[in-house]
């Protein structure tokens, strides 16, 4: 019995140590762009896309183990094993795509945060410089234990659409139902949603990303199955936050008949519908989700880019030993606060249209980690299963799919 205890407690402190990628990686797709997504899907179309979220668990797991797999087998990024087996010009092209829709998914993290500036009777011209001071301030001048521990933090602060969520009195019967009886519909707006659901969980950076952080963090092989179990965590727990974002307002919005364009809205709307509570909760929700991201998608970027150019990387080196990782990281912060600060801005179509970029792109980058995770001089004996392979074309299949369906679709009307 104490040798069961022993082995335990030692099992749960390696988990510990190892734990933070998969988590972190996973939770950053619940960002400003993400909850307006939730939040329009729930509003718009009630119950009726949260079955999505069962095979999307299923996939993120894959594709995130996959992952950690390589990282942890080979020691290297996703974009340095791209350029060391596709060539510099395959990976400049894929690597200028990526800047593109990260600095889409940036701006929305700012527009997320000036969005919620506004919420809490503050202006967006204070919240907004002070959220980009401070997200280049703890990467700069942080190490990597500092910022993952800060990230995690960040992570228990999506509890808050859990309150939220129980809060809004739904018929979890009803929920159950839905989670479990597919209803698929074939008309521009349905498959546009749809494609922006899956495009918000499963997206391009995640990958590159979830790679880096081990590789940064230097798990071993050896305790490469506590890192398996932060993926599958991860996986479950920001799919658990997103459904609860659909339900409360699948249960208070759709069922009142209200549409929303942004998370801002929703969270208004939810005032005298589920009460002054439901709406801080939703609001501190989308704050925190968006400062988080903020951070993440920008640090994520310059460790794509940096990587696949062969530059030096890692939130561990100083600004001189690596110029051109916090240089970008630095440009894409200012690019993204500037742009929310301009009047007029459209946020609505860069909010959601990135999201649905994601799931156009994403195909794209399954292809080149398929191919790279079934090499066996690079993997050795930890190369794809039969069933792993399987999955993760039924994935890129069912985007593409999507994404020929969208657009279609819109010749339609």
């Amino acid at each position: 019995m104490k040798r069961e205890l022993r082995k335990f407690w030692r099992n749960t402190l390696i988990f510990l140590a190892v734990m933070g990628p998969g988590i972190i990686t996973a939770n950053v797709d619940n960002d400003a762009g993400g909850i307006t997504t939730y939040s329009v899907a729930g509003a718009h179309f009630g119950y009726s896309l949260i079955w999505s979220f069962i095979p999307i668990i299923v996939a993120l797991v894959i594709i995130q183990e996959m992952c950690s797999r390589m990282a942890v087998v080979t020691g290297k990024g996703l974009a340095d094993l791209i350029r060391e087996e596709f060539g510099v010009r395959v990976t400049f092209y894929a690597m200028v795509v990526l800047i593109f829709s990260n600095l889409f998914n940036t701006i929305s993290e700012f527009a997320g945060i000036a969005a919620s500036a506004e919420l809490f009777g503050i202006s967006k011209y204070v919240l907004v410089p002070l959220c980009a001071i401070f997200v280049w301030w703890l990467i700069v001048k942080g190490t990597y234990k500092s910022v993952e521990k800060v990230f995690l933090l960040a992570c228990l602060f999506y509890l808050s659409y859990v309150f939220s969520g129980f809060l809004a009195k739904p018929d979890w019967n009803e929920v159950v139902k839905s989670s479990v009886k597919p209803v698929f519909q074939f008309n521009k707006a349905y498959l546009f949603m749809l494609i922006g659901v899956i495009g918000t969980t499963i997206a391009p950076w995640m990958q590159f990303y979830q790679q880096s952080s081990v590789v940064e963090k230097k798990i071993k092989l050896k305790n490469y199955k506590y890192s398996r179990l932060d993926v599958i965590i991860g996986a479950f727990v920001v799919n658990i936050i997103a459904i609860f974002i659909v339900v409360v307002c699948a249960n208070t919005l759709f069922k009142q008949g209200i549409r929303i364009e942004t998370a801002k809205e929703a969270a208004l709307a939810l005032k005298p519908l589920a009460g002054k509570y439901c709406f801080y909760l939703f609001a501190f929700g989308l704050l925190n989700a968006s400062v988080f991201s903020a951070c993440i998608l920008p640090l994520s970027t310059a460790y794509s880019v940096c990587e696949g150019m062969g530059w030096e990387v890692g939130v561990n080196r100083r600004f001189k030993e690596a110029p051109q990782f916090y240089t970008l990281y630095t440009a894409i912060i200012i690019i993204g606060a500037s742009l929310i600060l301009l009047p007029n801005v459209k946020l609505i179509p860069i909010m959601l249209i990135s999201q649905a970029t994601n799931g156009i792109l994403l195909p794209f980058v399954l292809i080149f980690m398929l191919l790279l995770v079934n090499n066996k001089r690079l993997m050795g004996e930890y190369t794809n299963s039969r069933i792993y392979n399987i999955l993760t074309v039924i994935t890129i299949i069912g985007m593409i799919g999507l994404s020929m369906g969208l657009f279609f679709t819109s010749f339609i009307h």
